[in-house]
């Protein structure tokens, strides 16, 4: 009876052991890889079957005044993510897309979240300030980053990890400068600019230099903050008085079209002058588009380009968009990101089963490579430069009927 005893014991803890193994063996990688601090050689890459997703973080304003930003970005890193998922290839990728309403404090949350939950590559943050809070956390972390359209150089100065698809805020106020100046487009300039953003503040210190090497009149410089951003009635009737015939507006698109709705209650006609963060401004809710027509403004991307990227890219943003509405410069960026991601991936054999740390300064040697060029929808022969700044040329748009029109 004792001998019957020991064999049942050591049948039972064999098949325990081999229990505990097949357990092992069946663990689900299918999120996770290194990332989640899985032993690489129980990594499915090894195995031949699908590889686990490389993880990708994204924060922006799903909520608030700015998301018509946010949202744009999140549809358009979407698409990319599952065109890249289609490939034939070991790369896949997962997207995890985090609301920070444009608060910086909410941005810090949000990337701590993503942290949490395992994102070896970033997209930074959608807009400047929340992005350069996030940016400083970023860095000291190692964790490379490509942010959609935080344009600030604050964003990037002093980073090594953190990289711009957008145009920066100085090549903004520099090339609107020299726009106005090449098509002749005003006798008499004003602007008016928000002093308490970094974003809007950049711009117009270097549209300020660049008017004054090229000459132009400028005739009145008016200015507003976050909390006085609804009444602008004072400083339409000072350009006004000044005689300007264009309004350069280095603004977000909520108080331009408040800045539009007034002049138009005052009968004063200018002509108006934008840049990217006016992108946005036609499906604002509430607000009548009539008003801006025959607004300017650069961007790097116009959805109706007859190529047939942009054609595909705008038919399924379309299709998957409340409303059917067209893309903005913000989602197409957002896809150029993701798009210039896998092809480091690719040139530098990044792997799930890497740490962020790992991942960093592989995707940094790709994207500073003189041969890394990257034709997308925001630009051809794109670039970066070892400060983290893209080079693409910005494009002319005018609003007409209700729709974007290339100038």
């Amino acid at each position: 009876m004792r001998k019957f005893a020991k064999i049942t014991s050591l049948i039972l803890s064999v098949a325990l052991l081999v229990f505990c193994f097949a357990g092992c063996g069946g663990k689900d990688n299918t999120t996770g890889g290194g990332a989640t601090g899985s032993d690489p050689a129980e990594n499915v890459q090894s195995s031949g079957e699908a590889s686990a997703p490389i993880k990708i973080g994204g924060i922006g304003p799903i909520t608030g005044g700015a998301a018509i930003y946010g949202q744009g970005v999140k549809l358009g890193a979407e698409i990319a993510v599952e065109e890249v998922n289609a490939m034939d290839g070991d790369i896949k990728f997962e997207l995890q897309f985090q609301d920070d309403a444009n608060d910086a404090e909410q941005a810090v949350n949000a990337y701590n979240k993503l942290k949490d939950w395992g994102m070896q590559i970033s997209l930074g943050t959608v807009t400047t300030q929340p992005c350069i809070a996030v940016s400083a956390e970023i860095d000291a972390d190692g964790i490379f980053a490509l942010t959609p359209s935080a344009s600030s150089t604050d964003v990037i100065e002093g980073k090594t990890t953190m990289y711009q698809m957008c145009f920066t805020d100085p090549n903004q106020g520099i090339a609107s400068a020299r726009y106005i100046s090449e098509q002749n487009l005003g006798e008499k300039i004003a602007v008016i600019y928000n002093n308490s953003d970094a974003y809007s503040t950049g711009i117009y210190q270097k549209f300020d230099s660049e008017a004054k090497e090229l000459g132009l009149n400028v005739v009145c410089v008016k200015t507003f903050t976050d909390d006085s951003a609804n009444d602008f009635t004072s400083q339409l009737n000072e350009i006004k008085d000044a005689g300007a015939d264009l309004v350069f507006l280095p603004i977000y698109y909520t108080p331009a079209s408040l800045i539009l709705s007034q002049a138009n209650k005052m009968q004063y006609a200018p002509k108006f002058f934008g840049v990217d963060g006016m992108d946005g401004i036609l499906t604002l809710d509430g607000f009548d588009t009539s008003l801006a027509e025959g607004v300017m403004l650069l961007t790097p991307f116009t959805a109706d380009a007859e190529d047939e990227m942009t054609q595909s890219f705008v038919e399924k943003y379309k299709a998957r968009s409340d409303g059917g509405i067209e893309p903005n410069q913000f989602a197409a960026d957002a896809y150029d990101c993701v798009m210039a991601i896998y092809e480091a991936c690719k040139r530098q054999n990044i792997t799930s089963d890497m740490s962020a740390a790992e991942i960093a300064p592989k995707m940094v040697e790709a994207f500073t490579s003189p041969d890394f060029v990257i034709d997308g929808l925001t630009g051809a022969g794109m670039t970066w430069s070892a400060t983290g700044e893209v080079s693409k040329d910005p494009k002319g748009m005018v609003i007409h009927n209700g729709a974007y029109e290339g100038m």
